[in-house]
């Protein structure tokens, strides 16, 4: 698509949510306690700052506010406000501020905003444990979320990725025609990298006629070794391996088609 001479600025609204998916086995209560603890760690506060801050220089977006969260007894959230404009350093607050940000800020129409939400979680009963990071990059004017796909993808070494893309509202050229998007997609999987593309079973659900988007990621290949939190596959019994391998295989199914499977 031919670059769009506009009216004064671009309204249209782009919006990328992910939703990212870890699974473990850890056979022990103490395991699973210490996975948690080894997520909330890995992925807490100040890391997570760090991969949205990049995020940030990727997309060609300027820092206005962060905000960032350590939960208890787990779990992290980051919001932060961002424009595509140049801003004066000494406009921009990097101090941190318990919870969200406050609406007043996100609600600003010419500004775009990126947050993380992080949700580890296990159950004593068979001892599978996911970890799962809610992101969501909303942006207004020419900066793209898309352009942080690969990036945000590659991060967080997901089992399984369910993401949405949405272009919503519109921006005038100089001669007043609406436009409701102003570039040309047909499939999230367009913007991902080889390398990514390779790594994953792929399905698309698009409503073209709407610019919604929706595409889900499963890793192709499963190597035990991979899901076993503080053990080895050589310490377990054929049968344990096998038994594991089935409850990994089902929990990951089942997240990935988004029902409970027989």
């Amino acid at each position: 698509m031919h670059k769009l001479k506009l009216h004064g600025f671009n309204n249209l609204t782009k919006s990328l949510s992910f939703c990212i998916y870890d699974i473990c086995y850890a056979k022990t209560e103490d395991d699973r306690d210490g996975y948690i603890a080894y997520i909330d760690e890995q992925y807490n506060a100040t890391r997570l700052t760090e991969i949205l801050s990049e995020t940030c220089s990727i997309i060609g977006a300027n820092i206005l506010n962060i905000a960032r969260q350590d939960y208890d007894p787990q779990g992290a959230s980051v919001a932060m406000l961002i424009s595509e404009e140049p801003v004066d350093p000494k406009d921009v607050d990097r101090s941190e501020h318990p919870g969200p940000l406050p609406d007043v800020l996100v609600a600003h129409l010419d500004k775009s905003h990126i947050c993380v939400h992080t949700y580890p979680e296990s159950h004593p009963e068979g001892g599978i444990c996911t970890f799962r990071a809610d992101i969501e990059v909303s942006t207004c004017g020419i900066i793209s979320p898309l352009n942080a796909l690969n990036y945000l993808i590659h991060q967080l070494e997901s089992d399984i990725v369910t993401m949405d893309y949405r272009v919503r509202g519109f921006t005038r050229d100089i001669n007043g025609t609406k436009h409701y998007i102003d570039h040309q997609i047909n499939s999230i999987q367009n913007f991902m990298s080889a390398d990514i593309q390779s790594l994953y079973h792929m399905v698309d659900v698009n409503l073209y006629q709407e610019n919604i988007f929706h595409t889900k990621m499963l890793l192709r290949n499963f190597d035990l070794s991979n899901y076993l939190f503080n053990t080895r596959p050589e310490n377990l019994s054929h049968s344990e391996r096998q038994a594991i391998t089935c409850q990994l295989y089902k929990e990951m199914q089942e997240i990935y088609c988004g029902r409970n499977l027989a």
